[in-house]
C-alpha cells in the first residue's frame, strides 16, 4: 500500500515538474510572440537586430512588416509551416553556432517566398517591366523574370548592412 501511494506523489512530482519547466521553458524563449505578426518578434534572437534596425529605416517600414516580406500570404497553414521551418532552422543555427553573423540571408525557399510577395506587392511596376523585357530580352515571351527583385534594389528594405559590426550601436534597438 504504501509504495503505491510513493508511486503516486512521484508521479505527481514528476507531472508538475514538466509542466513547470515546459512553462518556463514558453516564457524564457518568448515563444508566445512567435504566434504574433510583430516585427519586434524577429529581434527576440540578437543576430537579427541589423536587419531590424535596417528595417527600420528603410522605405518598406510604413508599408510592410517582415511577415508580409518574408512569409506567405496565403493560406494560413503554409503561412504557419512556412514560420515554423524557418523558427526551427533558426533555432538550430543558434544553437549549433552554424551561422555567420555577417552573412545571414534568406534560404531558397525564402527567396521565392520574397520575390512572390515583392511581386504580389508591386503588381503594377513588375508587369509593366514584364511587358518591356518582352521587347527586350530572349526567353521573357513566357512572362517570366528569373531575376530576383533584390538583384537590382539591393539596399531594400535591410540596406548594405548583413552583419552585426554593420552596425555597430544596434545593440539596443530602439523602437521609433
Amino acid at each position: 500500500m504504501e509504495s503505491k501511494s510513493v508511486m503516486t506523489y512521484v508521479s505527481i512530482v514528476s507531472v508538475v515538474a514538466a509542466v513547470g519547466m515546459f512553462g518556463y521553458l514558453v516564457h524564457t524563449s518568448k515563444m508566445m510572440t512567435y504566434l504574433t505578426e510583430d516585427p519586434k518578434v524577429c529581434i527576440n534572437c540578437h543576430t537579427m537586430n541589423t536587419q531590424y534596425a535596417t528595417w527600420q529605416h528603410s522605405s518598406h517600414r510604413e508599408e510592410a512588416t517582415c511577415v508580409e516580406c518574408h512569409l506567405p500570404q496565403e493560406p494560413f497553414f503554409d503561412k504557419i509551416a512556412a514560420k515554423v521551418r524557418d523558427g526551427f532552422m533558426h533555432s538550430k543555427a543558434m544553437t549549433f553556432h552554424t551561422y555567420v553573423s555577417h552573412t545571414i540571408g534568406a534560404s531558397e525557399s525564402a527567396q521565392k517566398r520574397i520575390q512572390a510577395n515583392c511581386i504580389a506587392c508591386h503588381r503594377e511596376m513588375v508587369s509593366q517591366m514584364v511587358a518591356t523585357s518582352k521587347l527586350y530580352q530572349a526567353g521573357a515571351e513566357s512572362g517570366q523574370v528569373d531575376r530576383k527583385c533584390w538583384s537590382c534594389h539591393r539596399n531594400v528594405p535591410h540596406g548594405r548592412a548583413r552583419g552585426m559590426t554593420a552596425t555597430p550601436d544596434n545593440l539596443g534597438v530602439k523602437e521609433i
